[in-house]
């Protein structure tokens, strides 16, 4: 049996730490109320669904802990596609929460617009809000952590 060469065995140990360390970094995390971070704004938002229905948004510092909105705004539709519902947002306490319930069903397309700031432009997210529970981790899965 032939042994493999040095050179090999190196190039093979650095393409699994470059592997290790790209899976690392593409950890999803989920924000301090549990939901899913949107990092296409500055500062970071956490998407997060109440237990009442309602969403909320809380934006994040650098350390992703919560700060107080200052002049961001957000508009979501969501629901059936030929109606959908438009929910607004209004400061409470710390965080924007909409003044509406989501629309019924556990599997909602849904359009996030975040105006990060009154004179900036607006940045679009689209995904599915999906209710189930993930069998990997605790969150929803429109918030979950997990590789898959």
């Amino acid at each position: 049996m032939k042994t493999m060469p040095k050179s090999l065995l190196l190039i093979a140990a650095a393409f699994g730490l470059a592997v290790a360390a790209f899976a690392h970094a593409d950890k999803k995390t989920a924000g301090p109320n549990g939901g899913r971070i949107l990092t296409s704004v500055t500062p970071h938002v956490e998407f997060f669904i109440t237990p009442d229905r309602h969403l909320q948004f809380t934006f994040l510092d650098e350390q992703g802990r919560p700060v107080a909105p200052a002049g961001q705004t957000v508009t979501v539709t969501t629901g059936n596609r030929s109606a959908p519902a438009v929910l607004a947002f209004s400061r409470r306490d710390n965080v924007l929460l909409s003044d509406t319930t989501l629309p019924a069903g556990n599997n909602l397309p849904a359009v996030i617009q975040l105006k990060p700031a009154p004179d900036a432009a607006v940045v679009v997210e689209r995904f599915n809000i999906n209710l189930a529970l993930c069998n990997e981790c605790e969150h929803a899965e429109y918030a979950c952590t997990c590789e898959h």
